[in-house]
């Protein structure tokens, strides 16, 4: 059974920083891409940033380019994506995804099978 499990969001002020974390288990994550989303109210779903378990590289959305990083503990099958300088616009509930299938993109939710719960991050004064 495929389980992703979402931990440390959070309220934060403006210019803060935060980390989340994602925790897999029941796949062989090191196979394939892992990606973080994040949906605030109202808004669709939309991709932050993804991260190739083999090789490492990684992917962001223009909006979090170099203010959020993601990276990933292959032993723990864990990844994390870490935000500095958060603005208000990052408030969203954040969740992480695995299981990307093509012919979709690391970018498009569609492609992805597997999905975390979720982790609230509030950007308020």
């Amino acid at each position: 059974q495929v389980r992703l499990v979402e931990s440390g969001g959070g309220l934060v002020q403006p210019g803060g920083s935060l980390t989340v974390s994602c925790a897999a288990s029941g796949l062989t994550v090191s196979s394939g891409n892992m990606g973080w989303f994040r949906q605030a109210p109202g808004k669709e779903r939309e991709f932050v940033a993804a991260i190739r378990w083999v090789t490492g590289l990684t992917y962001y959305a223009d909006s979090v380019k170099g203010r959020f990083t993601i990276s990933r503990d292959n032993a723990k099958n864990t990844v994390y994506l870490q935000m500095v300088n958060l603005k208000p616009e990052d408030t969203a509930v954040y969740s992480c995804a695995a299981g990307l299938s093509p012919p979709y993109g690391y970018t498009d939710r569609r492609g992805y099978a597997y999905w975390g719960q979720g982790t609230q991050v509030t950007v308020s004064s």
